[in-house]
């Protein structure tokens, strides 16, 4: 056991502790220990994990992001990466981050502290692709380029800022248990190659993403409860950022609360609904999602028992090549959706490498999945494409309550094909049904469905449209 205060830490939430938590981190690699953060109120820019090391937050415990405009110095630079074309800038550089490891194995971070990313930024750079179509959603063509420019900065901006709280690269046998994230920045966790990875019971109420699961395989996230109103709670990709296909494989999700109530109210327990829309202008997020970065595949995906609560729906999303399928999800409940309760889509961004075609999503199966008062603008939706059809959808036990309110008007709308969009519900515009939109499916399973709309709605119910086997 390295207790930080041992090695020079004050925990007065003033004096900077960075050097004092990174000695202990050192003294503990020689030994596989545990470095132990008592009681108090820790400052610090980055700090670099080793392997065979635990780091503890005790109850009381708090490890502040550093400030760069209030307290001297910075984090680590961000690493010079060669891979950095097919995704933005927070998924392709790890060192500047409050904690980062890399190549590391056997490493933890557990108990009830809390970490908290108030001197983290949220923005970075867009991806340096040079065929724009579908960098951002539709949604945000009507922003200024002076918001623009505040949401994806140039990359000089980035020069000693942290983005992340957790930045992982590579690194297997990893377990964070137990502790909490306040504003983790652009990720409360970014996990990039890793393996075997355990990630217990934390609670996460942050300012962008949650939990990014990005070209990893054997992870098991469980009793998690995370939020946020700007962007995706738990996502699972496969970006180019390794240099190489990762693929997504074996990742289990189970027992999870999702949610976009205002920032921080989750933790405090007033759980406001004031904040409308997140950044991208379509309401709240807070969803559980797999894509969109989609150059490598996802594969044997298990979602099960889990919550989600003012948010958008359920989405798998390959749009860059990749291949999604032997996805299970089973008993999930949803309320008060704020766009499409279920999103399959395959698109053809294809931002990769030259030669890239569009991907597949073949082997779903959902049951037992319920959402309410779901708004009323948009169904689910399984959309393929005309050369690539979504193959082997089931649905069973499933039970969509809408709003209603749908016109006749909206009846007769077939949106254009969009291919190479970002993907989100609205790039669809209002759909013409209600309840459920299938174009593009090859055999399409469907038992025990029911969609209903609490008031009246002149759309039909479903439509399909090219989908065989049904």
């Amino acid at each position: 056991m390295f207790n930080i205060r041992d090695f020079g830490a004050v925990g007065d939430g003033v004096a900077l502790d960075t050097g004092a938590i990174n000695a202990a981190i050192d003294a503990a690699a020689t030994d596989a220990g545990v470095v132990v953060f008592p009681a108090g109120r820790y400052v610090s820019f980055s700090i670099r994990l080793k392997s065979h090391v635990t780091l503890h937050l005790s109850e009381g415990a708090e490890l502040i992001a550093a400030d760069p405009k209030i307290h001297s110095g910075a984090y680590d630079p961000f690493e010079a990466n060669p891979f950095d074309l097919y995704q933005d800038f927070g998924h392709s550089h790890w060192h500047n981050s409050l904690i980062w490891g890399e190549g590391l194995e056997h490493i933890a971070i557990t108990g009830a502290g809390l970490i908290n990313g108030e001197g983290l930024t949220r923005e970075g750079p867009g991806s340096q692709w040079q065929k724009q179509a579908g960098e951002f959603p539709l949604s945000m063509r009507g922003l200024s380029a002076e918001v623009m420019a505040e949401l994806a900065p140039e990359v000089s901006v980035m020069k000693g800022l942290g983005n992340k709280s957790i930045a992982l690269k590579n690194c297997q046998h990893v377990t964070l248990r137990g502790f909490t994230i306040k504003n983790g920045g652009h990720f409360a966790l970014l996990a990039t190659g890793a393996s075997d990875m355990v990630i217990d019971g934390l609670t996460i109420d942050t300012n962008r993403d949650g939990l990014d699961i990005d070209g990893c395989k054997r992870v098991r996230i469980t009793g998690c409860k995370v939020n946020t109103p700007n962007d995706d709670a738990i996502v699972l990709k496969s970006s180019f950022a390794l240099g190489e296909i990762r693929d997504c494989e074996d990742i289990h999700i189970e027992d999870c609360r999702v949610s976009g109530f205002d920032l921080g109210t989750m933790l405090d327990g007033t759980f406001g609904r004031t904040q409308a829309r997140a950044p991208d202008q379509d309401l709240v997020t807070g969803r559980i999602k797999i894509g969109t970065e989609s150059n490598g595949s996802f594969r044997r995906i298990t979602i099960r028992n889990c919550h989600f609560e003012r948010s958008r729906g359920l989405a798998l999303e390959t749009v860059d090549g990749g291949v999604i399928e032997d996805v299970v999800t089973e008993n999930l409940s949803l309320n008060e959706v704020t766009t499409a309760p279920l999103f399959l889509r395959i698109g053809a961004r294809l931002r990769g490498p030259e030669g890239t075609t569009p991907g597949a999503i073949r082997r779903v199966r959902i049951s037992d999945m319920t959402a309410t008062d779901i708004l009323p603008d948009y169904s689910a939706l399984i959309m393929g494409l005309t050369d690539h059809p979504i193959e082997d959808v089931t649905l069973s036990n499933v039970h969509f309550t809408y709003r209603g309110g749908g016109t006749v008007g909206d009846a007769a709308r077939r949106p254009a094909e969009l291919d190479s969009a970002y993907p989100e519900p609205s790039m669809f515009g209002i759909t013409p049904a209600y309840g459920l939109w299938a174009r593009h499916v090859r055999g399409f399973k469907m038992d025990n469905v029911v969609l209903e709309a609490a008031a009246p709605d002149a759309r039909p119910d479903m439509v399909l449209d090219d989908t065989q086997t049904l």
